[in-house]
């Protein structure tokens, strides 16, 4: 899609014209309606058209008008084909309007072949195309390059043209379906961004019980451990006792017996 811009200095152009158009009436502004098409740098006109002495030329000088209008609205194509409600251009004239012509082409698409180009703007051959889109370049009318291989213009940017009466409406449709356009996917993000923090939340409680669940079965097997030492210290107890008793009783034994034969001996003397 083409980036628009307006040109400020095409405004600051227009304005002395505007200031002129204030106090000029009749066949005066005439004259500065000619001159305010053949200025350099003055590319838009709304300003101009919507001054009520120029307004009056509809009714009295009629085809001074309607050029205003064709240099405010239309393009080359408009001119040739209806030549007749029109004054006659100048070269100067004619180079301004052809190069209105790209910018009007230019927002229609961003790559514009030549053969388009060499159209509507009735020229004969590549060389005076390329040259004219050159000069509209150094103008700062748009901004692009020349795509010689395969035969076409590229558009980065063009200036804004004045927009018709008629057309606001159309613009404030297409706003307002963009404007919805936007709010559709401003809501499908919102939803994306529930779902992701919903998402995030559960896995963050996953993430607690099963780090909840590790601690338990630390524990439980640090009980178990705890238990099993337990028993293994009681059994080790038991042997113990179970060992003591039976060499007391040797002892014992060996005592008795000695006592047997020393009182064996003792009798005899």
């Amino acid at each position: 899609m083409v980036v628009e811009k307006n040109s400020s200095s095409s405004s600051s152009s227009l304005e002395q014209f505007v200031l002129l158009a204030k106090s000029t009436k009749g066949a005066a502004c005439t004259e500065l309606v000619k001159q305010a098409l053949e200025a350099p740098g003055v590319y838009v006109f709304g300003e101009l058209l919507d001054n009520p002495n120029i307004t009056e030329l509809a009714d009295t000088h009629s085809v001074y008008f309607n050029t205003l209008n064709l240099f405010a609205y239309g393009t080359y194509k408009d001119y040739t084909n209806n030549q007749q409600n029109f004054i006659e251009l100048t070269p100067g004239q004619k180079k301004k309007l052809h190069h209105l012509t790209i910018v009007t082409l230019a927002t229609k698409s961003k790559c514009i072949p030549y053969e388009r180009l060499l159209q509507e703007l009735e020229i004969k051959n590549v060389r005076d195309l390329e040259d004219l889109i050159i000069e509209a370049i150094y103008a700062d009318i748009i901004h692009g390059k020349l795509d010689q291989k395969n035969s076409q213009l590229e558009i980065d940017y063009a200036i804004g043209r004045d927009i018709r009466p008629e057309d606001v409406k159309v613009i404030i449709n297409c706003l307002q379906d963009w404007s919805a356009a936007c709010d559709k996917v401003l809501d499908s993000v919102e939803m994306q961004i529930h779902r992701a923090n919903t998402e995030k939340n559960s896995a963050m409680l996953r993430q607690i019980d099963i780090e909840q669940e590790i601690v338990n079965i630390k524990k439980t097997l640090k009980t178990q451990l705890m238990e099993r030492s337990d028993v293994t210290d009681e059994v080790m107890a038991v042997d113990s006792r179970e060992a003591t008793p039976s060499g007391d009783k040797g002892k014992k034994a060996q005592k008795v017996s000695k006592g047997k034969h020393a009182t064996k001996f003792w009798s005899k003397s």
